[in-house]
């Protein structure tokens, strides 16, 4: 029987793929965000099977990152291998920009960042000729031939012993379309004695596209492929249930088969990408000294025949956590970098400490939040999980008691720029509920925009008594019908709302992230020094639906 390659081959809010390979090693890394540890390390042999290896930024010195809009941060990296040493280069927006971090081991450690005041724009790469230099290319306003000025790709020297660029700027290409929105994810290869540079453009939203460019010459303008776009599915329409196509990055295999891997969303009961952008890839051949992805179709396939690879199965994330470890598992982020002491694992509970922080304060916009990078306590008491499946059930047992009305945790899942539904316990009247939110940001232009203004709006779907000091909590989601639980036993469970998954899709906030399902605590305004224990947390999804 034929093994298959099945898409996405990483699920989940895993978008921007960058890969490499060394020698039978696969490499794969995405962004992260706002989202701590960032950057995860894939690792596979095979191209269908992948594990998460680590985080390449794991510790507070290397990546600070504040949470905000869940859209700022770590965007777009670039692994790339050369002479013993792995490089990943990227940008963080809620600090200084561009940055590279090393390591010659995969799984760790990596080193602290080193930020690249002399590299502009976002989506840099790095390319390694054939005598070992190495170039930066980058995304910024350029000069074209004609004189006249715009976005586009340009290239620069860059020395890794320095960690600087040098020389001269040299602008390379703007785009396939005239005048493309976004010309942005530049990557550059050498085959057969050309230089070829793949890009995306046309937003990474519904008109997202792959095209292409070659060059003799590294440092001179690159002719576009006649064929382009390589890759997009803007002409398959709004019901098409793969979207967003783009941002992609090639690799070889050992047996000389070529791939691209690149993001992608799955629609979810409608125009609805609760997943956010994932990883997907395609096969590439070359006709005509130009690539050509996902021949004899061109989009992409829900499934192709595996490559003649070994094929490599991992284990299986556990579907419950029950906390015994003494650190936690790769599955788990912070929403910006914990710089508090507000969790920790005890008595095989993970426990969140009530921070005067909301889970739904006020947003800034994420320049402006860029600024507060000095602010290294502002931390949010979350800890959460990406949505991998379109049908899933997520469920915890919490010990809480809130001492007064300001203080409450529970079940939350969350989308970017506030929007998110929560089931909490508080206090109210000297009683003890439970309520369910749906939080809106109401916002006016996007976060990345100096206009942006966001307008927190909360309403209460429901609220019961609950005296006990234990309770369960699940949410099942069945595309974008949600149905949240509680009870005191996981038999004996009622319902405390059925509410619209759909109302917190990322088209309404822009559609750069994807949602987290998690455990929150808080203090909302005030000092606190209580705690919230959760004694097990049991994702369940299906993996490919």
């Amino acid at each position: 029987m034929d093994r298959m390659m099945k898409n996405p081959i990483i699920p989940g809010f895993y978008p921007d793929p960058s890969i490499c390979r060394v020698g039978d090693d696969y490499y794969l890394v995405t962004s992260t965000f706002e989202m701590f540890p960032g950057i995860p390390v894939f690792h596979s042999k095979d191209l269908c099977n992948w594990r998460l290896l680590c985080y390449a930024a794991s510790r507070p010195s290397q990546l600070h990152v504040f949470a905000n809009a869940v859209a700022g941060g770590v965007m777009a990296p670039t692994i790339r291998h050369h002479d013993g040493v792995f490089y990943i280069i990227d940008a963080n927006f809620c600090d200084r920009g561009n940055f590279i971090l090393k390591a010659t081991d995969p799984a760790g450690p990596w080193s602290e960042p080193y930020f690249l005041e002399d590299v502009p724009g976002i989506d840099a790469s790095l390319f390694f000729d054939d005598d070992g230099s190495a170039y930066v290319v980058g995304t910024g306003t350029i000069t074209k031939p004609n004189g006249l000025t715009g976005r586009g790709i340009y290239l620069k020297s860059f020395d890794v012993n320095l960690m600087r660029a040098t020389g001269e700027e040299y602008h390379i290409w703007d785009s396939a379309l005239n005048n493309a929105a976004s010309p942005e994810a530049p990557h550059i290869y050498k085959k057969d004695g050309w230089y070829y540079l793949i890009i995306a453009e046309g937003g990474t939203e519904h008109y997202h596209s792959v095209t292409v460019a070659r060059s003799r010459t590294l440092n001179g303008w690159y002719e576009g492929n006649p064929a382009n776009p390589i890759m997009t599915h803007r002409h398959l329409g709004y019901d098409y249930p793969i979207c967003n196509v783009g941002h992609a990055d090639l690799v070889d295999t050992q047996n000389g088969e070529w791939y691209a891997v690149m993001l992608a969303s799955r629609l979810i009961g409608g125009y609805h990408k609760n997943l956010g952008r994932e990883t997907f890839i395609a096969p590439v051949i070359w006709e005509n000294d130009w690539p050509v992805i996902s021949p004899g179709t061109g989009k992409v396939e829900w499934c192709y025949l595996a490559p003649d690879l070994p094929w490599t199965e991992f284990p299986k994330q556990d579907t419950t956590d029950d906390f015994d470890g003494d650190e936690l598992d790769l599955q788990w982020n912070f929403w910006g970098t914990p710089y508090d002491d507000f969790w920790k694992l005890e008595n095989s509970m993970l426990k969140l400490k009530c921070l005067p922080r909301s889970i739904s304060r006020e947003l800034v916009p994420v320049r402006e939040s860029a600024l507060l990078k000095t602010q290294r306590g502002d931390n949010v008491s979350f800890i959460g999980r990406r949505q991998c499946d379109v049908n899933f059930t997520a469920s915890t047992k919490m010990l809480f008691v809130p001492e007064n009305e300001s203080e409450t945790a529970g079940l939350i899942i969350l989308q970017a720029s506030n929007y998110h539904y929560r089931v909490e316990r508080a206090m109210k009247d000297n009683k003890q509920i439970l309520r369910l939110i749906h939080s809106t940001g109401n916002i006016n232009g996007g976060v990345h925009l100096p206009h942006f203004k966001s307008n927190t709006v909360e309403t209460t779907v429901n609220e019961v008594e609950c005296d006990n000091d234990y309770v369960y909590l699940k949410l099942e989601v069945s595309e974008q019908d949600f149905n949240f639980y509680y009870g005191q036993s996981e038999e004996d469970m009622a319902l405390i709302g059925n509410v619209d998954g759909s109302l917190i899709n990322p088209e309404i906030v822009g559609g750069m992230v994807g949602t987290y399902v998690g455990m929150f605590a808080s203090a909302n305004g005030t000092v606190s020094e209580n705690w919230a224990s959760f004694d097990y947390f049991t994702y369940i999804g299906t993996l490919h639906d």
